[in-house]
């Protein structure tokens, strides 16, 4: 079968090495605080990697790519809930909205790690902030999840499969890029 490269090699490694960290990271949490903090740290450190990717990397893994506005989003979750959302070869709005959604909440989640740890050690509303943080991510994983089970359902599509290769079938009809 023909294929398009989709998602370069410093996405995918960055995705799944983001699964690997968070999944670590929230396995240890009560447990054993050094793995959970040296996680913290590498996550905190591939979240700013991807930020700079998604300004300065090749053309799937740019935000100005996938990045919608609020509008045609909802549009979009609409058009899923009607049955008639169209194939993307990189991220679909929805897709892209978690994206974002994900690399804030990483955002808060890290930096609440470190406040917890080196600023505001001990203190309690820190401590509530991280793990809210942490819920939340973990919230918008399982969303994630759905999504892309639905997408790869969907559109005859198997979405893990391309995150691993980088490689998607090119678009057709009303796929759009």
């Amino acid at each position: 079968m023909v294929t398009v490269k989709v998602w370069d090699p410093l996405v995918r490694v960055f995705h799944w090495s983001l699964v690997i960290c968070f999944t670590v990271a929230w396995i240890s949490a009560d447990e054993w605080q050094d793995l959970h903090e040296v996680m913290g740290y590498i996550t905190a450190g591939l979240v700013a990697f991807r930020i700079i990717w998604g300004l300065t990397g090749p053309r799937y893994a740019r935000f100005t790519q996938f990045v919608r506005s609020p509008g045609r989003v909802f549009s979009y979750l609409q058009d899923i809930r009607k049955g008639r959302e169209t194939r993307h070869i990189g991220h679909n709005p929805a897709g892209g909205m978690m994206v974002v959604a994900l690399l804030v909440s990483l955002c808060a989640l890290t930096l609440s790690g470190w406040l917890g740890t080196d600023i505001f050690w001990g203190e309690s509303w820190v401590e509530e902030v991280h793990e809210s943080a942490g819920n939340l991510v973990l919230l918008l994983v399982v969303l994630h999840l759905g999504g892309v089970f639905w997408a790869s359902f969907k559109h005859d599509e198997n979405l893990p499969r391309a995150m691993i290769t980088g490689r998607k079938r090119p678009a057709s009809g009303t796929d759009q890029e």
